[in-house]
């Protein structure tokens, strides 16, 4: 699992410019997910929806807790997560690499095996690392060049990129694959991995992550002049929700050159390619460790990443394709090679698949569904849509998205709902849910969004049901007392009430 990495960088996904063979062979030998996405654009609820297959509405762990605005900082005691359950089922449990599930709750607590790296960025001084380094006699983590730009109130602006001053074997991203493979071995030398003695083992890298911090092979790697930037980056904000305008502000796009930004998408690839490069150590392991032929694989991520996209950075209220939509390839030994699968699948699904390839009879939350039929080349009933939700990053901000084929409706009950025609206009600049040639699509798109959040219980279609042309089978006031005792009718599911 990589973190805010866009599915544009990847040779799979069609880059002629980006290295990544180890990727592409992953790709070549199973299924590759062409409309794969995130239920929320924001690391720790993405990753608390793949460890429970649960949405964020439903686990309730919405924010990261280094901007954490009052939202809970850690999964329910009781909440179901795919680790419990493989763990009662007798397998062993490795994580190495990002957590970021919690504050006082770490992957130990949930049966991983591996060092506790918290936080959001690679954590060089984390005494595990600095002992690899010794052990390896390398040199210590010391960067320079620092790329940044200015703030509204004139201070710097957030760390976008550096130099590394270290070989690639110094890197944190070496030093987790390295662990890796030294866990696989020692797991295989113990007897596990056999047949009886199964494991689930994951590598979560904190990039392509920005800041984008390489050494100099990686951060000179690709030139600046192969780079075509985004569409998107004569994004106006018209008929926008102001808060894009305001985020843009925050990542201090307008007060750097626009070859920074080329050349900063360049060194975004290079961190691609260093992370590829180890993901290749991790398969050669095991392959070399006789593995391969009954060890399934899956590479994906917790969401994208904007690299000026929208004249933005980072992610945050704006859901585009750039953030939202995700890398996901499956490798399931024995199934069909070169896939390529168009339904919409989500990182929720991650969790009942890993449940499927155990055997596990047990079902997760609603919000997962298993991909190895699709994997299988199976054509089962699949979804025609996504739906995606956003709970705030720097403040809260609550947002649900309904994607389809052609359209994307986004509901910002502050300022501007959006909709988007994404065949006529796939880089999101043109916000059409004024336009009266697309009022019958946004009635439907409403009403079909509206009909989601009810079925699924999110009660955010509270604020819809007085707002928009949805039939209303309910009192929207939630004001019972006004009725006779026993008459008045009370939200439930779509069309259903409650007496």
């Amino acid at each position: 699992m990589t973190d805010q990495h866009r599915v544009d960088t990847l040779g799979a996904y069609g880059n002629p410019h980006v290295r990544t063979p180890h990727l592409d062979r992953l790709a070549a030998e199973g299924t590759r997910f062409d409309s794969c996405y995130t239920p929320t654009a924001i690391c720790t609820p993405a990753r608390a929806s793949l460890l429970t297959g649960a949405a964020p509405f439903r686990h309730k762990l919405l924010a990261n807790y280094e901007r954490n605005v009052g939202y809970l900082e850690d999964l329910a005691d009781d909440q179901f997560t795919f680790a419990g359950q493989l763990r009662a089922e007798g397998y062993r449990l490795g994580l190495l690499g990002k957590w970021h599930g919690g504050v006082r709750r770490t992957a130990a607590d949930y049966g991983f095996e591996g060092p506790d790296l918290a936080g959001w960025h690679n954590p060089v001084d984390h005494p595990d690392y600095l002992a690899y380094l010794k052990e390896h006699g390398l040199p210590p983590y010391r960067i320079t060049d620092l790329v940044r730009g200015t703030t509204p109130n004139g201070s710097p602006g957030n760390l976008l990129a550096a130099r590394l001053h270290q070989p690639v074997e110094a890197t944190f991203e070496h030093y987790l694959a390295t662990r890796t493979i030294e866990m696989l071995r020692r797991w295989t030398e113990d007897g596990r991995g056999g047949d009886g003695e199964p494991f689930f083992l994951a590598t979560h890298f904190f990039g392509p992550h920005l800041p984008y911090i390489l050494p100099d092979e990686y951060y000179d790697m690709y030139d600046p002049e192969l780079v075509e930037l985004p569409a998107s980056i004569s994004e106006t904000f018209a008929a926008k929700p102001p808060v894009q305008r305001n985020y843009s502000k925050l990542w201090a796009f307008d007060t750097m050159p626009l070859a920074e930004s080329r050349k900063l998408i360049a060194v975004y690839w290079g961190y691609v390619t260093l992370i590829d490069e180890q993901i290749g150590r991790i398969l050669d392991a095991v392959r070399e460790l006789g593995l391969a032929e009954r060890t399934a694989v899956f590479f994906t991520a917790d969401h994208g990443e904007f690299t000026g996209a929208h004249r933005l950075h980072d992610k945050g209220p704006a859901m585009y394709e750039d953030i939202y939509r995700i890398p996901g390839i499956l490798k399931v030994p024995g199934a069909p090679a070169g896939q390529v699968r168009d339904e919409f699948v989500s990182l929720t699904d991650c969790t009942a698949t890993i449940l499927d390839l155990a055997g596990s009879d047990t079902e997760p939350a609603v919000d997962s569904r298993s991909l190895l039929p699709l994997a299988a080349g199976e054509r089962p009933d699949w979804p025609e849509h996504h739906l995606a939700e956003f709970h705030g990053h720097h403040f809260p901000y609550p947002q649900r998205m309904l994607r389809t084929r052609r359209y994307k409706l986004v509901v910002n009950p502050e300022s501007h709902n959006e909709l988007y025609d994404l065949h006529t206009d796939p880089d999101e600049l043109h916000n059409r849910y004024d336009h009266p040639e697309l009022r019958d699509v946004r009635a439907e798109l409403t009403r079909t969004l509206y009909d989601l959040l009810r079925e699924r219980g999110d009660n955010f279609f509270h604020w819809m049901t007085p707002m928009y042309d949805v039939e209303t089978d309910y009192d929207t006031t939630l004001s019972a007392f006004e009725s006779e005792p026993g008459t008045a009718p009370v939200p439930g599911r779509a069309g259903q009430e409650r007496p």
